[in-house]
């Protein structure tokens, strides 16, 4: 009987040492998944990007961050290329101002696939003073986007507005 004894707890050994060794290769199984790389862009304006007034598309001279494969620019470009379908946070800066005096309103809108998101339409308060006017517009979004679509961040303004800095924050969440 002692012999039979020795068998079961050395097979019970055996199965619980196997179980803690299961146990933990979940364990770094499921830490390592959740480590993955960022998706992140974050594109940089500044003065000299973009020397048209009114309504146009924001060139972005400067790649600041880029992290991941799922979104993409090109420096100098108004465009930006999402690379992998999923959900995206956008944030965004961007600064207006009118040298002249007179009527101040601008806004901003994210076009994707060259056409206006209508959601996120986001637009200064008219001033009518007589003082040269500035304002930063921001925002954040979410956006569901697909593999290929290209976004833009324009600005919209009748009035002759020099967008003469932006930063724009892309993270796929």
């Amino acid at each position: 009987m002692k012999c039979c004894n020795n068998l079961y707890e050395n097979l019970f050994k055996v199965i619980i040492i196997i179980s803690i060794v299961i146990i933990i290769i979940v364990t770094i199984g499921c830490c390592v998944s959740k480590n993955e790389t960022p998706n992140v862009l974050t594109a940089i304006a500044v003065e000299g990007d973009n020397t048209a007034v009114g309504t146009t598309s924001i060139k972005f001279s400067t790649n600041e961050l880029v992290e991941g494969n799922a979104i993409s620019h090109t420096n100098g470009s108004d465009e930006i290329q999402i690379n992998e379908t999923g959900i995206y946070q956008i944030s965004y800066q961007l600064y207006g101002e009118r040298e002249t005096f007179g009527t101040f309103n601008f806004a901003a809108v994210i076009l994707v696939n060259n056409n206006a998101v209508e959601s996120t339409f986001n637009d200064t308060p008219i001033l009518r003073d007589n003082v040269i006017n500035r304002m930063t517009l921001t925002s954040t979004i979410i956006l569901k986007l697909n593999t290929g679509d290209s976004l833009k961040l324009q600005g919209v303004s009748i009035e002759d507005i020099i967008y003469s800095r932006a930063r724009i924050d892309i993270e796929k969440i």
